[in-house]
Order: structure tokens, then sequence, then C-alpha cells
């Protein structure tokens, strides 16, 4: 008897919007991981004292360690904004394809956008 195949990568076109956008999600999901674990070692350096807290407070104004940040500021939007689609296809909306492309543009370009301002306000607020 055979068994049906689940669809795997090379079922998909990388570069149809859709598909890009999905595999995005997954990708934004882990890298939520990485910045809790940024978050925790954060956390447990400010409780272990200055010493441990002003190395990783090096790291993170490294530019390694502001290429992260920026990097998890624009995983977290895109996946919050992805998200907010996902509730409108779970209440019935965007099921177009045409609906489907739009949003997905509006996802990344609020991505975009939502980091730029956000990084802008840090900055600001730091200065």
């Amino acid at each position: 008897m055979k068994r049906p195949l689940s669809p795997h990568l090379q079922v998909y076109d990388m570069w149809q919007l859709t598909s890009a956008l999905s595999i995005a999600g997954r990708i934004t999901g882990a890298a939520w991981t990485v910045g809790l674990v940024l978050m925790v070692w954060w956390l447990l350096a400010a409780a272990s004292g200055p010493s441990a807290f002003a190395t990783v407070q090096w790291f993170m104004s490294s530019w390694l360690g502001l290429l992260g940040l920026f990097g998890l500021t624009a995983a977290a939007w895109y996946h919050t904004l992805n998200g907010v689609r996902h509730l409108a296809w779970d209440a019935g909306y965007g099921y177009q394809i045409q609906d489907t492309y739009r949003t997905g543009r509006w996802v990344l370009i609020g991505t975009a956008v939502a980091t730029v301002l956000t990084w802008l306000i840090a900055i600001i607020a730091w200065a």
C-alpha cells in the first residue's frame, strides 16, 4: 500500500510570496527563542552584580549586539503583524489570492516601518 507523502520544501516555490511569508513566520518564531535567551542572560547578569551586568551591556552595545537587537526587533514586528493577518484569516477574511498578496505586502511594509520607528524612538530616548 502506498502512503501519501507530506509536502516538503521541494514542493514549495520559495519565491512565491505566500510560501516565503510562511517560512519567515516560522523563522521569526524561532528567533524569539534567541531573544528569550538574551533576555535571560541580561536578567541573570543584572542579578549577579555590576561586573556581569557590564559585560552584557558591553556586548549588547557592540555592533554585533546592536545588529542582533535590530534583527530581533524586526522579527518581533513581523511575527506580530503576521499574527494579526492570521487572526483575520481565522475570522474568515482575506482568503482571496489578491487579498493574501496585498496583506502580505502590508506585513512586510509594516515590519520595515515599525522597526525603523522603534529604533528611531529608542535612539532619541537614549540621546
